[in-house]
């Protein structure tokens, strides 16, 4: 591989960067035309930690046998158990810890026994092996993710030479800006769908973050909170309420989710969501379809829930649903140092009364007139009314519907 190689490789890292190439495509692409250059690589993988509620991280893997195998692998927690032991039993852990940079070890040798892998490497075959640890500035870190892993290995007879590794080393540097760019890319767009909702996140990534930007859209909306959380958080130890709503709120929540709503907050143990209408009856009738699956969704994943926390003696609980449909603004709301990507309307303020109504009627769920006419008509006969009901704050009283208790 000649500096003219290498000046190419460079400049089309810095085009995958800026074009927002993903890291598997980075990775094979690099390790396609290092060997077309001469640079005999056989393997690579790579390892970047990442911002997530669930995992640490991610793997990246290339060989150039055509041998299958996942491409990536996201990761959980390294901090404890197998999961810790395995990780330290890395060529990255001990340059993590050794304040390193490079480490090579010849696989024919017998080198690097004592670390994960590298015995199976050296038995199918592969001759040499290099691993690489690039650390990132404070300034440029973001959560966890604050250094770059990468190893490479080689069948070539004899190992990589001196020439190799050089070039190696001239590259890494540029890989890795490459492949932080597509992960920090990766961390906001899971940032934002974590904490504003999937479609509002899609939404602000898009560049719709402008004060004041609202679009008007018809909506199922949906209210949820839980049975006498009050009572259950003044009488439980302080401990366990985050672990009781995080239960509850993982069934609502996935719940939405595979109907196709959207959650837009969390408030406490209440929950406002969306099923997006277009214009037309077809679609509402579509958007209170999906509702009521997530409905059932909800009432079929509570009840193992709730067997599983009373047999461990945890407090249980149920939720209580409000159903409304209606137009609505969609967008940012809030001053110039905090916005809020939310939806704001009466229908928003009168499908949280319609939920509240739930324990003076004590229903499990109650939707709107307006609900109910849109329903479609063969889900219709699954409904009954329980009474024209005052809700306070909305200026007119309307008849609400309940799911039939005998149908259930």
């Amino acid at each position: 591989m000649n500096e003219s190689d290498i000046e190419g490789i460079r400049a089309w890292l810095v085009e995958c960067g800026l074009a927002g190439a993903g890291e598997a495509d980075i990775l094979s692409g690099f390790g396609d035309r290092c060997a077309a250059s001469d640079l005999p690589l056989a393997r690579a993988l790579v390892v970047i930690d990442t911002l997530h509620p669930i995992y640490e991280g991610r793997a990246f893997r290339w060989r150039d046998d055509g041998v299958e195998e996942k491409v990536m692998t996201e990761y959980g927690r390294t901090t404890e158990g197998d999961a810790a032991a395995s990780w330290q039993r890395t060529v990255f852990y001990h340059l993590l810890v050794s304040g390193g940079s490079e480490r090579r070890l010849c696989l024919v040798d017998g080198e690097g026994a004592d670390y994960n892998a590298l015995v199976e490497y050296r038995a199918e075959g592969y001759t040499d092996y290099v691993a690489f640890v690039h650390r990132f500035a404070s300034a440029g870190s973001i959560g966890e993710m604050d250094a770059f892993y990468v190893q490479f290995l080689t069948r070539c007879e004899g190992g990589f030479t001196d020439a190799h590794l050089a070039a190696l080393r001239a590259l890494v540097s540029s890989l890795a800006l490459s492949i932080k760019c597509a992960s920090l890319g990766r961390i906001a767009g899971t940032l934002a769908e974590v904490y504003l909702g999937r479609d509002a996140g899609r939404r602000v990534l898009s560049g719709r973050i402008a004060r004041g930007v609202a679009d008007r859209m018809g909506a199922v909306l949906w209210f949820s909170d839980l049975r006498g959380y009050t009572a259950i958080s003044d009488s439980a130890e302080p401990e366990e309420i985050i672990p009781f709503l995080n239960d509850y709120a993982a069934v609502v929540i996935t719940a939405i989710h595979e109907a196709g709503g959207d959650v837009l907050k969390l408030m406490g143990d209440g929950t406002l969501a969306i099923f997006a209408a277009a214009s037309g009856r077809k679609s509402k009738t579509d958007a209170c379809r999906a509702a009521l699956h997530a409905e059932r969704l909800l009432r079929e994943r509570l009840k193992p829930l709730n067997e599983a926390r009373a047999a461990a003696g945890q407090p249980v609980t149920a939720a209580y649903l409000g159903l409304h449909v209606g137009e609505v603004f969609y967008g940012n709301i809030g001053s110039e140092e905090r916005l809020d990507f939310t939806v704001v309307g009466p229908s928003v303020n009168e499908v949280s009364r319609i939920a509240s109504m739930c324990r003076s009627v004590d229903r499990h769920v109650l939707v709107s007139s307006d609900f109910f006419a849109a329903t479609p008509e063969e889900d219709r006969a699954a409904f009954v009314s329980v009474g024209r009901f005052a809700l306070r704050g909305v200026g007119r009283a309307q008849e609400l519907f309940t799911l039939d208790p005998a149908l259930l």
